[in-house]
This record gives C-alpha cells, structure tokens and sequence, in this order.
C-alpha cells in the first residue's frame, strides 16, 4: 500500500463492486456513463469488463461513451488515470474464479468476493485514502455461503470499521430520500426476536446516534420522531405495554440530555406527519423506527429510485443504493442506476456536511 501522506489527489470515494452475480456491476458501469464519479471500484476487473460488454451489446454507445477498465494494482493509480476510465483495485481475499460465478445465482465465490471488497474500501477509508464508501448490493444468502458470520452489509461494516483492539461501535441503518429519513432500532432479524430487542438501553441508544449524526449533517436541532412498537403506540396500555415500560422511558432520558426527541408515537400516522412534500415540510426531522420493515416500507414505498441507504455510528461515511441484487435483472442491462447515483450524491454531501461541521 502505498504511504497515505503522499502529495496525491486521492478519489472521495470507494465503491465496492457488490455481488458479482446481480446488478452492482452493470450499475456501477451506469453510473460511470451517466456521472463523472470521483472515486475507485473495489473489486474484480474481469467482472466489472463483463458489465460492460454486456451493456454495450445490449444498449447504444453513451454519449461520453463506455469506461475503460483499469485493473490497479495500487489504489493510489487512481491519480493519473485519464478521463473516461474506470479504477478497478481488486483487494486481498478476492477469489480469482469469482468470474466464473454465474449471473443470477447465489454463489459461494460471490460471496467471498463481495466481503473481499468491502473490507478492502473500509482499510482504504481506514486510512485516509477515500472519504467515504458506496456499496452496491450483496446477497446475504451468497454471503453466508462464504461463510461470513454477518448477515448483511450493515453488520460486516460495523465489525470491520472498529479500530484495532477496540469493540464495534454501536451503528444503525437509516433510510432516506429526500422526503423521509428513517432509523431502525433492530435491523436484520426475525421479527419476534425483533421485538425481543426492543429494550430500553436499544432505543435510547437509537435516538442517541440519531441526533448525534444529524448534528453531524449541520442539523443543530434535530427534531426525532419515535415510533412506538404497538399499533396506535399501544393506546395506553391496551395493545401492550412496550411504550410505557421501555419507550417511553428511552425517550424521556434523551431529553434530559437535550435531545428534541418526541413519543412514543401511533406507527401509523408517524411517517406521514414526518414526510417532506413539496408545498408541506415534515413536522419530525427523522423517524426512529422499531425494526425493519416498520420502518423501510415508508420510505420503499414512495419509490426505489431516489431511496438511499446510510450506515450511522461508523467512523466513515457509508451510503448504498436502496435495493437489493435482482438476480432477475443480471446480465439483462435492464436495472436502474438512479439510486446508486443518489447513494454516490448522498455521501458526497454527508462528506461536504461533516467537513463544514469540524
């Protein structure tokens, strides 16, 4: 690796190829074609050329035309490649043959490829040599099949952005765009262990990091919405009684530590009192929401296109687009870059915010 103090633009950000048998490829060829992306690909060169060639049989030339792979054998190559290209870096760990997966399938090389990259952009982020990561999806079922102990992007992320010899910190998912922002108290889990970890220390801990990280994006008054587990927030005790033994309770110490933090509120009204629409601001800044798909439903459901993924809590900036791998759409030419790019827009401005902010 080459030493991070020398005199050499470094790119802002890395993004990982994601799974070799779905969509991230041809995505992120996309977003070479459409944007002009201040940063590298972690990943495999020989898949990241099969992208391109299958779009260009599939679709005419772009007007910039099609971005030449460059493998790199030194993330630091990135400095002097000319306009047009595409930095490939293929990190330790890759397996040579992920070529050899087949497009559509869950795949153990896949899996090994996609964790090989993603802790290639973290150690490149470790030290200093990107500002931020973009991850293009995986699939969890390829990962387990390599035998990885995580369950998804956000879970491999936070063990592997901890420094050495310290514990994980603690992180949270959040989904956005540019009408709602959600976070997540419990993330990739069944949903009755979901309720399991609903507990006080989790919640508290939740609004925590969520103020902590909107002040980070030059939000100096957060205004942090909580969603109670229950429907209509439990309504006294009368549907369980979570929001007055655990929610409640979480919410009123973080505002004694000041933190605008409002509820426990009905689950079902909240994320319309808090949507952004053109002609009528949000009353909430963000939602903290109970588990997954309480609070990813919201946001998917006003539409995949802008949707973006963060990671709160890491020591570095992480965005990833809002879908999964679409086995369905690999090789076809046919998947939609639009929220990678706004995954890549969103960690540029989380990048710009939080160097205002220091």
């Amino acid at each position: 690796m080459t030493d991070p103090e020398r005199l050499l633009p470094a790119p802002a950000l890395a993004f990982t190829m994601g799974d070799a048998c779905g969509i991230g490829p041809e995505i992120l060829v996309k977003l070479w074609t459409q944007t002009e992306p201040d940063g590298l690909v972690v990943g495999c060169p020989h898949v990241m050329q099969r992208a391109v060639d299958i779009l260009a049989q599939r679709e005419p030339a772009p007007e910039m035309g099609w971005p030449r792979v460059v493998a790199l054998t030194d993330p630091a190559q990135w400095a002097v490649l000319l306009p047009g290209a595409m930095g490939v870096w293929a990190p330790p760990g890759l397996p040579a043959d992920v070529i050899d997966a087949p497009l559509g399938h869950i795949d153990r090389r896949a899996g090994l490829a996609a964790a090989a990259s993603i802790r290639g952009a973290v150690r490149l982020a470790q030290q200093g040599l990107v500002g931020g990561i973009v991850t293009a999806p995986l699939h969890k079922e390829s990962l387990a099949a390599a035998g990885e102990p995580y369950p998804g992007h956000t879970e491999l992320l936070q063990a592997e952005g901890a420094p050495a010899g310290q514990p994980p910190a603690p992180v949270r998912m959040m989904l956005m765009n540019d009408q709602l922002k959600t976070v997540l108290v419990t993330i990739h889990v069944g949903l009755r262990q979901a309720i399991e970890q609903v507990t006080y220390e989790s919640v508290l801990e939740t609004i925590e990091i969520t103020h902590r990280s909107a002040r980070q994006w030059g939000l100096n008054h957060p205004r942090i919405a909580v969603a109670g587990l229950n429907p209509h927030a439990g309504e006294g005790g009368l549907f369980g009684d979570e929001e007055i033994r655990i929610i409640g309770p979480a919410i009123q110490a973080a505002r004694a530590q000041g933190i605008d933090a409002i509820g426990p509120l009905a689950p079902d009204t909240v994320f319309m009192r808090a949507r952004h629409a053109p002609d009528h601001p949000g009353e909430f800044d963000v939602v903290v929401a109970m588990y997954h798909d309480q609070g990813l439903i919201p946001v998917k459901y006003m539409g995949l296109d802008h949707g973006v993924n963060v990671t709160l809590g890491l020591p570095f900036v992480r965005t990833s687009p809002d879908h999964g791998t679409a086995f369905d759409l690999a090789g076809t030419g046919r998947a939609d870059a639009s929220s990678l790019i706004e995954a890549m827009r969103t960690a540029l401005q989380l990048l710009s915010a939080s160097d205002s902010a220091d």
